[in-house]
């Protein structure tokens, strides 16, 4: 059955078609020999624009990540679909805006699937094209059936391998929330029967401690806003949790324990096709990196955890050149959404961030209309298929990336499937410079805005200037247009909404037809 599925990359027709559409010669040639390219897509959790070294981050040393924008294309244009995680993750696994549902926000640790299984996924796609499919780290997708039904304590009856994983070892949701363990294929993983789980978002369980009673209990960070839930590892979470005992995980062994697993499975599938989603959880808070990754730079742990991230990416890239896969692996790096610097524990990222910008020259940071929040780095390399040592400005967006990976594997997708996504295989492979006409970015206040390559239009809010819970970031609410000439001013300083009406209008007839689909 999985060499009828792999007819996609072994027929002899499957050159001239990708050559079409904007595959170069030479990996064209490699799928008509029979060797499609494994896919790797490295998704890094709340990392800044300016938060890399190849980007001109100055305080910390990226090595690694170096290397693949070296040895591939550096993309300076790219953006993730929302401002927030659990949106901007729907949208890439789907091809579809996470503003069309009504449940794809920030989500709890208990939450339930929020991608339904009858939804076609990327990983379906992968699964359906004869390709291994693994999911590894951070989810925040939801998980069982319904939002705080599942039983922690059994295989869970709705999952991964629902949405075509063969194999996932993830976190529920992040690290700042509960349920602390991890879950391998649908049951959480090191079971410990002596400590069966509950989990809860509306109310604690008797005698447990929490943050907020139980301070002295904190001994490895402090809240600074929220976070003061559960204690778990001597960290406050978000929400309620008891149980757990061995399945526990310690906060700096998780970048060990996802990179550990993900590097088994390249090394299990590593004589057929596979597809790898690879979530780390660096720099999310709770930022709490292994000690040998402590005082490598002079940010604090959120400078560490991007040294902790790169580590990350290396020993995937290690595993890839022992194995001899490096040059028919497409790698994909990227963030889900801009960064945040205080984002509920005291741990000094923002007083120690001596000059860094974690969002260049962007302004706006995560949950913000800015470019800051939804501008993010992005790098692809491909040694068979893709001319390294580049840089390109195309203006892409995530929510694309379906469509043009299932153009790379030839795929066929059912029809309704990822309905908001293009096939622009060119722009990821540098084959292709033309721009997207715009890209739909969506704030965490649910504001939408539109971007072209020279323009940026947020549409009216009233809601406040800034966030009013914790973090100091700009929403980028305003009660009227906003117009910026991105060309002119990268900042989104001047507001030029009356001296554009035409453009303005443009704009919103963007939004008016998008919403209109």
């Amino acid at each position: 059955m999985k060499n009828m599925l792999l007819l996609s990359c072994l027929t002899a027709g499957a050159g001239p078609l990708m050559a079409a559409s904007g595959l170069p010669k030479e990996a064209a040639a490699q799928a008509d020999r029979g060797n499609c390219p494994n896919v790797i897509i490295i998704l890094a959790d709340d990392l800044g624009y300016g938060d890399l070294q190849c980007y001109g981050a100055k305080n910390v040393k990226t090595p690694n990540v170096n290397r693949l924008a070296k040895e591939g294309i550096r993309f300076t244009n790219a953006h993730a679909v929302a401002a927030t995680s659990t949106p901007s993750r729907y949208s890439l696994l789907t091809g579809e805006y996470a503003w069309r549902r009504p449940d794809t926000d920030v989500a709890a640790g208990n939450a339930g699937m929020i991608i339904r299984p009858e939804q076609y996924t990327m990983a379906d796609m992968f699964k359906n094209a004869g390709y291994a499919t693994g999911a590894f780290g951070k989810w925040h997708l939801g998980l069982g059936d319904k939002a705080g039904t599942q039983d922690w304590n059994a295989p869970l009856p709705a999952g991964l391998a629902d949405l075509g994983f063969d194999y996932h070892y993830i976190m529920a949701a992040t690290a700042d929330r509960v349920p602390c363990v991890f879950i391998e294929n649908g049951q959480v993983a090191n079971y410990d029967p002596s400590a069966p789980i509950e989990v809860s978002y509306k109310q604690n369980f008797p005698g447990e401690p929490t943050g907020k009673e139980n301070p002295e209990l904190l001994y490895n960070q402090r809240s600074s806003h929220g976070h003061d839930m559960s204690i778990v590892n001597g960290i406050g979470r978000i929400g309620f949790m008891k149980g757990g005992g061995k399945a526990l995980w310690k906060d700096e062994n998780i970048a060990d324990s996802i990179t550990t697993h993900a590097v088994d499975f390249i090394r299990q599938h590593r004589d057929e096709p596979f597809f790898m989603y690879f979530c780390t959880n660096d720099v999310h808070v709770p930022r709490f990196p292994h000690p040998r990754f402590r005082g490598q730079t002079n940010m604090g742990v959120r400078g560490d955890a991007i040294v902790e991230f790169d580590w990350s990416v290396g020993a995937i890239m290690q595993a890839l050149d022992e194995l001899k896969l490096a040059e028919n692996t497409l790698v994909i790096l990227t963030s889900d959404n801009g960064p945040v610097v205080d984002d509920g524990y005291d741990d000094q990222a923002e007083e120690l961030l001596n000059g860094h910008s974690p969002a260049g020259p962007l302004r706006g940071n995560k949950y913000s209309a800015f470019e800051g929040g939804t501008a993010v780095p992005a790098i692809v390399r491909w040694p068979a298929g893709v001319k390294g040592g580049r840089e390109s400005d195309v203006l892409m967006s995530h929510i694309d990336w379906m469509a043009s990976l299932g153009s790379l594997i030839q795929a066929r997708l059912p029809k309704g499937s990822a309905p908001d996504s293009q096939d622009r295989l060119g722009n990821l492979l540098g084959t292709d410079d033309t721009d997207r006409p715009w890209v739909v970015e969506l704030a965490s206040n649910h504001v939408l805005s539109v971007r072209t390559k020279d323009w940026k239009y947020i549409e009216p809010n009233d809601g406040p200037a800034m966030i009013t819970w914790g973090p100091k970031i700009e929403t980028g609410n305003l009660s009227t247009p906003q117009l910026y000439h991105i060309r002119q001013e990268v900042g989104e300083r001047t507001n030029v909404a009356l001296e554009h009406p035409d453009i303005v209008f443009e704009m919103q007839n963007i939004l008016r037809r998008e919403r209109a689909k």
